[in-house]
């Protein structure tokens, strides 16, 4: 699964977001592949999904992947539980 996280700048709180997520799937059997960048270079990138706080993600306009807004990017469980329904709901699959 490849997911693009994402913030103002594309190094701070993006890289740290990704590595959770990675953390996460690594704790559950699920690859995840990925890319921080900064909020004007997400549109048009190949991915699975758009991981970013509320704030950042409310400014994407034309995404046809799965937009995923995280309220407190400190808080492991809430990444985890959007992680998580966000596989059940694509069906994203391990390995």
């Amino acid at each position: 699964m490849k997911i693009i996280t994402t913030c103002g700048m594309g190094f701070g709180t993006s890289l740290m977001l990704l590595m959770e997520l990675q953390s996460i799937g690594a704790k559950h059997g699920i690859a995840i592949e990925g890319e921080a960048l900064d909020i004007s270079s997400v549109h048009g990138q190949n991915c699975d999904a758009i991981f970013g706080s509320n704030e950042i993600v409310k400014s994407l306009d034309g995404i046809t992947v799965p937009v995923v807004g995280i309220k407190n990017i400190l808080d492991k469980a809430e990444i985890e539980a959007k992680l998580l329904e966000l596989i059940k709901s694509t069906g994203s699959e391990k390995g």
